[in-house]
């Protein structure tokens, strides 16, 4: 059995719960704590933690981050939370479940630079870093015990204290053999939570786990695998790898290894990415304002696809022309919240778009999405347009019916323009 004090980072065996060294007791004990490398940092209830740093007044007060009475809650502090209030919760259901709660408007310009400032401290613990939004990231410590002095896990028990003291907030840590064990782990204790998952306990421990705890599987997918009997990751565990793939696509292949404690995945540190697009060339100029509308989808749909593969969005959108003559155009837009959603982004794009026509040729054109966070914050009801709830429903049903049954089952009718005039990459 391997021991870290959370607090002093005392490796001695504790007594009555208790470390020798300082008398805490927040002490990780696990059989495989020295071998386990692969970690998932992730900062505790962030805007809400980092508006409380910056006023004191308010570290005994419940705390909402986001719009005001027609807004929603991006994210609330764990105090709040108690009074039932969650991400994406309508602000006016919010505040009569908190009467007393402090609204702020978010200040995403903060919060990403105190982001910034998190990830120098991880980068100076190892360079193998992969940021995932503003206020999370992967880490490979593989290696780094001669050059700390200790395992991995006392490596960031001293971490997490360090982010404390000089930045002023809190994380939470998951510990395990790869990625998709240690983003799990890391949300089991929050906040302040160290949370292990080793090899000997994974197959077990995710048996009990509900189906849509598995990365990827969001409520309309999981409402397909409830409907096909599968509610649980113990009844993903009792099929075999052809059978979930002849069902769901290449989706079906990875649910089969995560749920069995499997990812090859690596962490890749890579150029932090700051946007996530896609462009086109187009195999003659066009100058067709409904031609240039009809490529500009199927890059929406590309650029949504890969934020949310990895559970990220954006409230930034930015359009991309290269004219005739090799002048290259940007023009860009920010949004009232962040999006993952194709629909959403098409309009941003095809609202920059029309201010463009007037008669030029053009090339190519692409659309990026910047001012990445996490997923959670993305695309909350808005009580001031109606009609976007019932776009993001038949948005997340069109990928529930992609992810069964590949991606051509059900497509829009703009997708149909695209395949004139395009030039394959």
């Amino acid at each position: 059995m391997g021991y870290v004090c959370r607090d002093c980072q005392s490796t001695a065996a504790p007594e009555d719960g208790r470390c020798t060294a300082c008398g805490s007791g927040r002490i990780l004990a696990h059989p495989e704590l020295d071998g386990l490398t692969i970690a998932h940092l992730d900062c505790d209830a962030f805007y809400a933690n980092v508006e409380k740093r910056d006023n004191p007044a308010l570290a005994d007060k419940p705390v909402i981050v986001g719009g005001r009475k027609r807004g929603v809650v991006l994210t609330c502090c764990y105090i709040a939370r108690r009074y039932g209030v969650r991400s994406a919760m309508p602000m006016f259901k919010a505040l009569r479940r908190c009467p007393d709660a402090v609204v702020i408007r978010p200040d995403m310009e903060k919060y990403r630079a105190i982001g910034a400032e998190v990830r120098e401290l991880m980068r100076a613990v190892t360079p193998q870093v992969e940021p995932l939004s503003v206020d999370e990231a992967f880490m490979d410590l593989g290696g780094t015990e001669r050059l700390h002095g200790g395992s991995p896990a006392r490596t960031l028990a001293r971490l997490a204290r360090r982010i404390e003291a000089d930045i002023g907030i809190t994380v939470s840590i998951g510990l395990s053999y790869n990625k998709f064990l240690a983003k799990i782990a890391s949300g089991l204790d929050k906040p302040r939570g160290f949370s292990i998952i080793g090899r000997a306990e994974a197959v077990p421990f995710l048996a009990g786990q509900p189906v849509d705890l598995m990365w990827g599987v969001g409520a309309q997918f999981k409402a397909h695998l409830v409907g096909d009997g599968i509610a649980t990751i113990a009844d993903l565990q009792a099929i075999d790898e052809a059978t979930l793939v002849a069902r769901y696509g290449t989706i079906g292949s990875r649910l089969y290894w995560f749920a069995r404690g499997e990812d090859e995945r690596t962490v890749n540190p890579g150029r932090e990415r700051k946007s996530v697009s896609a462009e086109t060339t187009f195999e003659d100029d066009i100058a067709d304002h409904a031609t240039l509308e009809a490529r500009l989808w199927p890059l929406c749909e590309k650029v949504s696809a890969r934020l949310k593969d990895d559970e990220i969005g954006g409230d930034a959108v930015t359009l991309k022309l290269k004219t005739a003559r090799f002048r290259l155009i940007t023009r860009a837009v920010t949004l009232g919240h962040p999006t993952q959603l194709a629909e959403t982004i098409y309009r941003a794009g095809v609202h920059l778009l029309a201010r463009e026509i007037n008669g030029n040729a053009y090339r190519l054109i692409g659309i990026g999405v910047a001012g990445l966070v996490e997923a959670a914050h993305c695309d909350p009801p808005d009580l001031a347009d109606p009609g976007s709830l019932r776009r993001a429903a038949v948005e997340r049903t069109i990928d529930a019916v992609r992810a069964r049954f590949g991606d051509d089952a059900l497509v829009k009718g703009r997708r149909f323009a695209a395949h004139r005039n395009r030039r394959p990459e």
